[in-house]
């Protein structure tokens, strides 16, 4: 008789631990469809302008990464703000999601930091990139 009842509380146990795995499982999957990794994304650059050498800075933008990110899939956009009693330039580069974003290579990214940096210096005459960053992060949009 014993025998019985202990087997009957077990069955109900594993029942019971089958139900709730079930439950918070499901909860889970209804939590995530909007996942934050899928909207919109701006990629957020501050950057230290000099002012006298700004319009040299915004036309090394349009030629070099203007024409780069045009090309990348996921790229919506950009806005470039400018303050100068600063001398900071704030880049903000709209992505459809964040997993476009970063399916670009570290590698390609580089490659064109050092096109961007060779095509300063010549426009400049100087040895030295003379615009440096002062922060990179991301921001989601909100709605």
């Amino acid at each position: 008789m014993k025998l019985i009842s202990l087997l009957k509380n077990l069955i109900k146990t594993f029942f019971a631990l089958i139900l709730v795995f079930s439950i918070s499982n499901s909860v889970n999957a209804i939590d995530l469809p909007m996942n934050k990794i899928e909207e919109n994304i701006v990629e957020e650059l501050r950057i230290s302008v000099p002012f006298k050498y700004k319009e040299t800075w915004l036309n090394a933008e349009e030629e070099v990464w203007e024409q780069w990110l045009s090309k990348q899939d996921g790229f919506l956009g950009r806005k470039i703000f400018y303050n100068k009693k600063s001398g900071e330039a704030l880049v903000l580069v709209k992505w459809k999601n964040r997993s476009l974003w970063k399916k670009i290579s570290d590698e390609e990214v580089n490659k064109m930091q050092k096109i961007y940096e060779e095509t300063v210096k010549s426009y400049l005459g100087v040895e030295k990139n003379p615009f440096e960053f002062i922060y990179e992060g991301e921001l989601i949009e909100e709605q």
